[in-house]
């Protein structure tokens, strides 16, 4: 009779045992702007044309543009690798700095 299958860290790829916690997790991140710049009086088209011709000029791929809003992960972590997830996710314990 065989158990499931060896699972693997998706941070430090270390193969986790049957035997083994393991932790399952789902991150999206989302972007999100809470207020939009205002058109000038009867420009609103204009912009929204400039903007289009911007995108579609870009060497950015859609892929790569459609990620700074919508990107989404899920796997699976070693015991050793959570701490350091849940370390890095915890709000901070002094103000930060500027990034």
């Amino acid at each position: 009779m065989s158990g499931p299958p060896p699972k693997t860290c998706i941070t430090c790829g270390r193969g986790i045992a049957p035997s083994e916690v393991y932790y399952r997790f789902t991150l999206v991140l989302e972007g999100e702007q809470d207020v939009l710049d205002t058109p000038r009086a009867g420009s609103g088209t204009d912009e929204l044309t400039a903007l289009l011709k911007q995108l579609e000029a870009s060497p950015e791929s859609s892929q790569a543009m459609e990620e700074q809003v919508h990107w989404e992960r899920a796997g699976v972590v070693c015991a050793a690798c959570r701490t350091v997830v849940m370390r890095t996710l915890a709000p901070p314990t002094e103000p930060a700095g500027p990034h």
